[in-house]
């Protein structure tokens, strides 16, 4: 089994690589893009050098994250330049071998509200409170859009970029909206809020290379049995692979917390995600912030890192 951990490309040195190494991590994603991706730039040399020096590590370069493109979600008026330059970032993975990608299809991001209360030895979690967040309702005018076209603009860009991901080896992995309500948030309605609005996905394009970033923290704010929607969607073969993250609370009102004191038993999530032969790669994702500023990078995913090892060694051996 294979742990995975993320580096924005201006972050990826030898002293962080170094450290993933260290601590146990397999395999490197990156997280943030460099210059030239949206503009179609031809990149293949830049990926070599990095997949040299990730090798030269240890680690294997595995997976780009790349957010998606409003051009694409909002159908704007360069919408095919901005699908032909995501055809470029696919034939480069190829030509190189990173054979996963990681991405999301939102034009309004994520929604949290205040981080409180303190958690353990004060610790502050990531939470989203609905209630809170529509006493002021966040709204993009820009970003407004129907549920009927935005699942017109996702079929319209599988349809163009899932045959070259798969002439080219690669396996696209959608992620999860955030939280995963389905309904309009800031203006935009959510497509990738339920495993129903997934199998919809997975059946708009028939491909191996059309597949799911299965965030185990976002399935458990759809508020399902999580250990099913493991069985669901990996018994269709469509885990890439997985955010292993832990929450608290209830669909519309929940912390992020550490992996060990959510309400996910996440040894029983292991045995499942072995029970249906997906073998990795599990990572992290997000962990909470640390009251020590300079903590908070290294020593969140390093006891995440060795929590993920622990369970690993545990169930799979």
């Amino acid at each position: 089994m294979f742990i995975q951990e993320q580096l924005p490309h201006d972050q990826i040195n030898d002293d962080t690589l170094s450290f993933f190494k260290t601590i146990g991590v397999d395999y490197l994603t990156v997280n943030s893009a460099p210059p030239g991706i949206r503009e179609g730039k031809d990149l293949t040399d830049y990926w070599k050098d990095l997949k040299k020096l990730t090798e030269s590590h240890g680690l294997r370069l595995m997976n780009v994250a790349a957010t998606g493109w409003d051009e694409v979600s909002l159908a704007l008026p360069d919408r095919d330049e901005k699908i032909d330059a995501w055809c470029t970032l696919l034939r480069n993975m190829g030509t190189v071998g990173i054979p996963t990608l990681g991405y999301n299809f939102k034009p309004v991001g994520n929604f949290r509200t205040e981080s409180v209360p303190i958690g353990r030895g004060g610790a502050r979690y990531s939470t989203f409170d609905y209630d809170e967040l529509m006493k002021d309702p966040p709204h993009h005018p820009d970003k407004v859009i129907s549920e009927e076209k935005m699942w017109e603009n996702l079929q319209y860009f599988l349809e163009m970029v899932i045959p070259v991901a798969e002439e080219n080896g690669v396996r696209m992995a959608l992620h999860p909206d955030d939280p995963p309500i389905p309904e309009p948030l800031g203006g935009a309605a959510r497509i990738v809020s339920t495993l129903e609005q997934y199998h919809r996905t997975f059946d708009m394009v028939k491909s191996d290379s059309n597949g799911m970033l299965f965030c185990q923290g976002c399935v458990a704010e759809m508020g399902v049995n999580v250990h099913e929607a493991i069985r669901d969607i990996g018994g269709r073969n469509k885990i890439v692979y997985v955010h292993f993250r832990n929450i608290r609370g209830t669909p519309k009102k929940f912390q992020e917390v550490f992996l060990d004191e959510g309400d996910q038993d996440m040894y029983e999530a292991m045995q499942t995600y072995k029970e249906i032969g997906f073998e990795g790669p599990f990572m992290m994702d997000h962990t909470p912030r640390f009251p020590q500023q300079e903590s908070t990078f290294w020593a969140g995913r390093a006891f995440a890192v060795g929590y993920m090892r622990a369970m690993i060694q545990s169930v799979y051996r």
